[in-house]
């Protein structure tokens, strides 16, 4: 099952007021109508069944009624976990999210990115932008996950 956020949870991620949990915050980013909640919770670290069912009670996530987004042949398919490259993307997109929630609300638009990219393609695209934003300590850890090719 996949779940997506609704108008009211993209709400909430501008507003770092709203009484969400740090695993409650991450599994809320990670949730973007393609991934699992299997995927969620294993990429969240710590977040926990109860954390995304407090998120649909609170009507920030609602369950995926429409299909994962179609995957070109040229790129891997990393909704399948025997994929090659799966492991290289869970570990850098788990960071990469990390490091985008420590924004908070000085870059929205990179973290929205960061949640919304699927391929080691699209997040090493976004590291010139995270290495600027988070500066080359934080950010050693990241280009290690996107260098493991």
């Amino acid at each position: 099952m996949t779940m997506a956020k609704t108008d009211e949870g993209l709400r909430s991620l501008k507003d770092r007021r709203s009484g969400l949990s740090p695993r409650q915050r991450a599994a809320l980013i990670l949730i973007d109508g393609q991934r699992s909640v299997e995927e969620v919770l294993t990429v969240a670290g710590g977040t926990t069944r109860a954390d995304i069912d407090r998120l649909v009670e609170l009507g920030l996530v609602a369950e995926q009624l429409l299909p994962r987004r179609p995957v070109s042949a040229s790129e891997p398919d990393f909704t399948d976990s025997s994929c090659a490259g799966w492991d290289q993307y869970v570990r850098a997109y788990g960071i990469a999210t990390e490091l985008a929630a420590q924004l908070g609300r000085k870059d929205i638009q990179l973290a929205l990115a960061v949640e919304a990219a699927g391929t080691l393609a699209e997040l090493d695209a976004l590291a010139p932008q995270l290495l600027e934003a988070v500066g080359p300590v934080k950010f050693a850890r990241l280009e290690s996950a996107l260098r493991m090719r």
